[in-house]
């Protein structure tokens, strides 16, 4: 018998699986730019650390190990900013990243009030841009990332999280 995915709320402790997961995750997308050094190429161990203590951050378990996470912030206009979604690829296309982002949607307009969500990608990741319109996200703009890529800004009312995923 097999092991079911759960998802829950990161801790301390699983910081650096959620850095080494983010790094392993996100080299196809450094792949797709030939930039190596997008954000979450970059990020310290030391900033995870202090997402996972300060801000909303979920991950999908299979066993002990994390095989997804994301991670959302409030911001003082009400909105949440929700980013740093990966799965494991061997684990990518089961439905882990729709679970994981209606963990956060949840908990943001549940108990932290977010309004609406908003989110980024970069202009070729198509399979998120697929994931984040099939759960109701809209485009709505265009922003250069710190690192130099075309992201894609996109949004949804936070009204919408409990029908969506």
């Amino acid at each position: 018998m097999g092991m079911s995915v759960t998802i829950s709320e990161a801790v301390e402790r699983d910081a650096e699986q959620i850095f080494r997961l983010q790094y392993l995750c996100f080299q196809s997308e450094a792949a797709l730019y030939g930039n190596y050094r997008i954000e979450p190429l970059v990020q310290t161990l030391e900033s995870v650390r202090a997402e996972v203590t300060g801000d909303c951050v979920f991950v999908a378990r299979l066993g002990d190990e994390v095989v997804g996470s994301v991670r959302g912030r409030l911001a003082e206009d009400g909105s949440a900013a929700i980013g740093r979604l990966c799965v494991h690829p061997r684990l990518q296309g089961h439905g882990i990243g729709a679970r994981l982002l209606r963990a956060a949607e949840t908990a943001l307009a549940g108990e932290r009030g977010a309004t609406r969500f908003r989110l980024y990608t970069g202009h070729r990741s198509e399979g998120n841009l697929r994931l984040y319109q099939r759960v109701g996200y809209r485009t709505v703009g265009t922003e250069q990332g710190t690192d130099g890529v075309r992201m894609i800004v996109l949004e949804k009312p936070a009204e919408e999280y409990a029908a969506t995923a």
